[in-house]
């Protein structure tokens, strides 16, 4: 259940919100939210799957942490393993919020309900002057940014389905023990059709921006035997 609120300096003044690593504080999830902008830091570490939502048919992307529901193998004893943190795992318990009609200046909320908030021991998000806290202004940017690779994905995924780039994919993994995996449910860049692109199609998608992305999402793929390693040492 979450409880969504505006922040406030006043209202907030005192609030602190953890700001570690920790499966308690919402990290133990499969995967997470990506968005094309950031592409770039998250296939350094990471696989980018697509999602399709079955009643709308829209896409989003994921950076994939493990192969079953709460499983995170990027998290080691409360410390991150990676060099990176999608944007959308790293704002946790903020949010952006607009209004009904999307009209108006975004505003930053925080869920008061979530596990990193109100705890003693985080991070204060104000000053005794009702500023922002360093840390609180890295969130604010990032959630711009966050916020920004949202609004233009519309564009990014509008391409790739007029294109028919992208495919569904299902992957079976067997672990050193002999168990086995399934990962279901999601789609990739079809490799070979992305290479039948010709000249003029190519440079249009430079030029609108989704070219970059597009080879990013290909070249993540390559961890997912990474994944699976991390899977046999923590399976075994």
């Amino acid at each position: 259940m979450t409880q969504h609120a505006v922040l406030d300096h006043q209202a907030h003044r005192d609030l602190r919100v953890r700001v570690e690593p920790g499966e308690a504080l919402g990290d133990a999830v499969m995967s997470c939210v990506t968005v094309p902008i950031e592409f770039r830091q998250v296939q350094a570490h990471f696989p980018i799957l697509f999602h399709r939502n079955a009643e709308s048919g829209a896409f989003h992307a994921v950076a994939l942490f493990g192969f079953e529901a709460g499983e995170n193998l990027f998290l080691e004893s409360g410390r991150w393993d990676a060099l990176y943190r999608p944007l959308a795992l790293s704002i946790q318990p903020f949010l952006i919020g607009r209004s009904a009609d999307g009209e108006g200046p975004a505003q930053v909320h925080i869920d008061m309900a979530h596990p990193r908030t109100g705890d003693e021991t985080g991070v204060r998000l104000f000053d005794d002057d009702g500023a922002m806290s360093p840390y609180l202004e890295d969130v604010a940017d990032r959630l711009g940014k966050l916020d920004a690779g949202y609004r233009a994905s519309e564009a990014f995924f509008a391409a790739m389905r007029r294109l028919d780039l992208l495919e569904p994919f299902t992957l079976e993994v067997e672990l050193n023990d002999g168990a086995k995996r399934s990962l279901v449910g999601f789609h990739i860049l079809n490799e070979d059709k992305v290479r039948a692109l010709d000249g003029e199609t190519l440079g249009n998608l430079h030029v609108e921006g989704h070219l970059m992305p597009m080879f990013m999402a290909l070249a993540s793929l390559s961890h997912l035997t990474d994944l699976v390693a991390r899977k046999n040492r923590r399976h075994g």
